[in-house]
């Protein structure tokens, strides 16, 4: 079994990632990294998918709070997005997301981003709706 290395150290213990992607050539810009945007939009959807489980329906995102590049993507990176709640509020939460590339062939991980995503749960008109009572 190979053992994994990380050129960051003090990573915390993190459960499974939400959402694990590859970038794809067409992510790629002029200077050979993934695009920001590219990357957002899979922090975007990894937040959504855990303030959706929270709110028990439909969310939208309503502010980035924090948002830091630390070190760019790479073609062929594989990408694991881990999100959890931060904190909550009576019809929003602010959910935690960081962004972790395993590159040559497993044998490096790299945190390559974080941020910090404001959800608002919403009712049927779309509409600001309170969070289900916490367990």
């Amino acid at each position: 079994m190979t053992r994994m290395t990380s050129t960051v150290h003090n990573l915390p213990v993190r459960g499974d990632p939400i959402l694990r992607v590859v970038p794809r050539p067409a992510d790629i810009n002029a200077n050979g990294h993934i695009f920001g945007g590219w990357v957002l939009a899979q922090m975007d959807i990894a937040g959504g998918i855990v303030a959706g489980r929270i709110a028990e329906g439909p969310c939208a995102t309503v502010a980035i709070e924090k948002m830091e590049f630390i070190a760019p993507i790479l073609l062929r990176d594989i990408i694991s997005v881990y999100a959890a709640l931060e904190r909550r509020g009576r019809t929003s939460m602010a959910i935690s997301i960081e962004v972790l590339a395993t590159r040559d062939r497993g044998e490096q991980e790299v945190k390559v981003t974080e941020g910090l995503f404001t959800f608002v749960a919403l009712d049927e008109q779309h509409r600001p709706r309170p969070l289900p009572p916490q367990d």
